[in-house]
């Protein structure tokens, strides 16, 4: 029987691959407590990296979405609209499938991509892996759900601040990055931390969809389904990833309240929005 310390030192990198622990996953009656939260908390790195680069790159490209949604072109906002529609409008977990299904049918070799005088070769094959492909499908999710929220808070830019920035002479970039910008991520920040939230849930899908798990190597949920096979016990497991879970939940809580508190520095501290956790238990 392993102790804790032997628990942590075999499994807790064993997420990043055989090389980096123990071989073989425990089995049967070798299954300690410690192998689970150990084995469990190594997965979490797998959650933390997709949500993590999801957060950070769709963030990118939501706010651009948000500004082809508000722009009067119809070249422009037609297509981000349906954009935002068609990945709003299905389920997380069938997008998981249909970009799965799609990666595989393009060629192992790579895409030709020709560029005049040159041949352009798009390496494919590591898209059909959950690192590659589900963190794709995460980031464009998580993109039309934070343009959206976007979009509504940049309808939703004071009158005034858009006037007196015209007063000042402001136009163009200079008017977006010192009035639009920062009015737009204060109004929604609320509710991109909520998205923000949702969307690290949502890595628990990723394994569980089509896109394999390479060498035994999943994340947190990945692993509690494993020992929920292996001991037939599902009241240790499953809790463990939920307690991950709250703990990272109240992580992100605490850093996006931080950053919340910094974009409403310039209010009276009496008309800050502040972002509090609170559970309801009965609704």
């Amino acid at each position: 029987m392993r102790t804790c310390a032997e628990s942590f030192d075999a499994y807790f990198l064993r997420a990043l691959g055989r090389e980096f622990g123990e071989r073989l996953l425990p089995r049967g009656t070798d299954i300690t407590f410690c192998d689970q939260v150990a084995l469990i908390g190594s997965g979490l790195i797998w959650n933390i990296y997709f949500a993590a680069l999801a957060v950070v790159i769709g963030f990118v490209l939501a706010t651009g979405v948000a500004l082809a949604r508000h722009a009067s072109s119809p070249w422009l906002s037609r297509p981000a609209g349906v954009f935002i529609f068609a990945f709003r409008g299905s389920p997380l977990f069938i997008q998981f499938f249909f970009f799965y299904s799609a990666f595989v049918l393009l060629p192992r070799s790579g895409v030709d991509i020709p560029l005049g005088f040159v041949t352009l070769t798009v390496q494919t094959s590591a898209l059909t892996t959950a690192q590659v492909g589900g963190l794709i499908v995460l980031i464009l999710n998580t993109t039309a759900y934070s343009a959206e929220l976007f979009f509504g808070a940049l309808r939703s830019v004071p009158k005034g601040d858009l006037e007196a920035a015209d007063a000042y002479g402001m136009t163009g970039f200079t008017r977006f990055r010192r009035v639009v910008w920062p009015n737009m991520l204060r109004l929604a920040w609320p509710s991109y931390t909520n998205e923000a939230i949702f969307l690290t849930h949502s890595t628990t899908l990723v394994f569980l969809s089509a896109f394999p798990a390479q060498q035994q190597s999943g994340e947190a949920f990945y692993y509690a389904r494993y020992f929920v096979d292996q001991t037939f016990n599902p009241f240790v497991a499953y809790p463990l990833v939920a307690a991950f879970f709250v703990a990272l939940t109240l992580a992100i809580v605490g850093l996006f309240g931080l950053i919340n508190l910094r974009l409403n520095r310039h209010l009276p501290r009496v008309a800050r929005t502040r972002l509090r956790f609170r559970p309801q238990y009965i609704r």
